[in-house]
């Protein structure tokens, strides 16, 4: 089982309130149960960009347990150890039976989108979140009634979390997934968030191929993703521009709610996020394709 967690960027508004960005690894089996926490800025690998050949190569993924059967959502006893090494058998056989198949629709030309589907339910996924609560996360899915490989992921984040000491950050600094402050100094804060942001769509630092990333490719995919404001308005992919922020100022420091920018904070609280910045960064009037 490769559940890992990494911190990436861990910030402190002037109130407080800390915006952590964490890099994630998980089985995929349990990606719909973190999907549902919406306070949550995410974004995923996915198996429509990765190569067939690379997601093959992948380590497969395993239950934490083999237990036992039981009405109700949660298991009940550790199988017997002839029962758990059969269960793993049949497991590693249907594991097998798709990657063969996978492999075979690759050769075929089906396009990765559809033909790499099938590994997705023995393979893990990598995540990126940022957000300024995990409290609820940490509540639900740290709990002896959630699924096991979920709990263990709560765990390890939660001590990343206690273990991280945030950078405090006043208004007009910036948090900035995969930007170091150096590097963000030498590029300027427009080009460093824009990089920011394409790293934050890749779920990486580096390339998909592994290698150091260019800023000109960069700032190629942040105009894929943001379009060119100069051009005609086309739907943003905005969910990367979600993760860089800046705290936002109180008008009455004696009111914890008077926010000068509160539409800005999107998802988060206290926290102006990039998207929000952006002209056109969500669909408001939708005309279908001819």
């Amino acid at each position: 089982m490769s559940i890992s967690v990494q911190i990436i960027a861990d910030s402190l508004s002037p109130q407080g309130i800390r915006l952590a960005t964490l890099s994630l690894k998980y089985p995929r089996w349990i990606h719909a149960e973190f999907m549902t926490h919406r306070v949550f800025s995410r974004n995923a690998s996915s198996s429509r960009a990765i190569p067939s050949r690379r997601l093959g190569a992948l380590e497969r993924e395993y239950p934490l347990r083999w237990d036992a059967n039981i009405p109700g959502m949660q298991a009940g006893t550790p199988l017997a150890p002839e029962q758990a090494a059969r269960a793993k058998a049949i497991w590693d056989r249907m594991a097998d039976a798709c990657a063969a198949g996978v492999a075979e629709l690759a050769e075929l030309g089906l396009h990765k989108q559809w033909a790499n589907r099938p590994l997705e339910w023995f393979t893990s996924i990598s995540v990126l979140v940022s957000a300024t609560t995990f409290d609820n996360f940490f509540g639900l899915r740290w709990h002896p009634d959630a699924q096991p490989e979920i709990q263990e992921l709560a765990r390890q984040m939660y001590h990343a979390l206690h273990a991280s000491t945030p950078r405090r950050l006043a208004p007009g600094q910036w948090h900035l997934p995969y930007v170091a402050a150096d590097e963000e100094a030498a590029l300027g804060l427009d080009t460093a968030r824009r990089c920011s942001a394409a790293r934050c769509a890749r779920v990486s630092y580096l390339n998909h191929d592994g290698t150091t990333p260019d800023i000109a490719k960069d700032l190629a995919t942040f105009a894929k993703l943001a379009g060119d404001p100069h051009g005609p308005p086309r739907p943003l992919h905005a969910s990367p521009m979600e993760h860089q922020a800046t705290p936002d100022s109180l008008r009455d420091a004696t009111d914890p709610a008077s926010w000068q920018h509160p539409r800005e904070h999107g998802n988060f609280h206290g926290w102006r996020q990039f998207r929000k910045m952006l002209p056109n960064e969500q669909i408001t009037t939708f005309t279908p394709p001819a």
